[in-house]
C-alpha cells in the first residue's frame, strides 16, 4: 500500500506544477463555468488550471500532505478550488458534476478500479463529459511513472466496456514524452478517454 503523506512529502511538487498535457488538449471542450470533480487530484495542478479557465472546481485527495501544497498553488495562482480530504471509498459520488477528470489514477488495483469507474459515471451530470486519462499497460516496461503492475492500467477495451452507451468523444492508446515533475518523465505509454454521458 502507497503512503501518499509520506510519497508527498518531499520537497517540490511530485508531478510539477503545470496540468497533465491530456487536460491541456482537452479542456476547451468543457462547457464556460462548468462544475467539474478532480479525483484524487493529489497537489492540485490540474483542479489549479481548471479553476484558472473559469471552471468551478472541486478536488479532492486522500493525502493531507498533498492538499497542503495544492491549497498553495492555487493561492499562488489566484484561483479557488474546493479542496476536500477523502479516499475514494468515502466520496460522495451521488453529488453531479457537469465534467468528472481523472488523470493518472491508477493506484486501483482491477476490483477497485471498476467500482471507481462506476462511481465516476455517477457522478457525471447527463450530458456531461468524463476525462480520463492514464497508462497502458507497456508503461511498466518504459519505468516512467505509474505502479509497476500491469494489471492497474487501461486498455481501449476497457474503458470502451466500462463506459458501453456513452458517446465517445476520444479514445487513443499511444506514446510520448512526457515531463510532469520527478514522478511523470519520459518516454510514456498513454491511453486517454473522453466521454459524453447520455441524456
Amino acid at each position: 500500500m502507497v503512503d501518499w503523506d509520506q510519497r508527498f512529502a518531499r520537497s517540490g511538487y511530485l508531478f510539477g506544477t503545470e496540468p497533465a498535457a491530456f487536460l491541456r488538449a482537452q479542456a476547451g471542450g468543457l462547457a464556460p463555468g462548468s462544475r467539474v470533480l478532480c479525483v484524487a487530484d493529489g497537489e492540485g495542478r490540474n483542479s489549479s488550471y481548471l479553476a484558472g479557465l473559469g471552471h468551478r472546481v472541486t478536488a479532492f485527495d486522500a493525502s493531507g500532505v498533498a492538499l497542503d501544497k495544492a491549497r498553495a498553488l492555487a493561492v499562488e495562482r489566484g484561483v479557488s478550488v474546493d479542496f476536500v480530504q477523502s479516499g475514494i471509498e468515502d466520496w460522495d459520488w451521488s453529488r453531479t458534476h457537469d465534467a468528472v477528470v481523472g488523470a493518472f489514477i491508477q493506484f486501483a488495483p482491477p476490483e477497485l478500479r471498476d467500482r471507481l469507474f462506476g462511481w465516476m459515471a455517477q457522478a457525471v451530470a447527463p450530458g456531461g463529459l468524463l476525462l480520463l486519462h492514464g497508462y497502458a499497460p507497456r508503461q511498466v516496461e518504459y519505468g516512467t511513472g505509474g505502479p509497476p503492475r500491469a494489471v492497474n492500467m487501461y486498455t481501449e477495451d476497457l474503458l470502451r466496456a466500462a463506459y458501453d452507451g456513452w458517446e465517445i468523444l476520444r479514445l487513443e492508446d499511444y506514446d510520448a514524452e512526457i515531463d510532469e515533475g520527478p514522478g511523470h518523465s519520459g518516454l510514456s505509454a498513454l491511453v486517454d478517454l473522453v466521454a459524453r454521458k447520455p441524456g
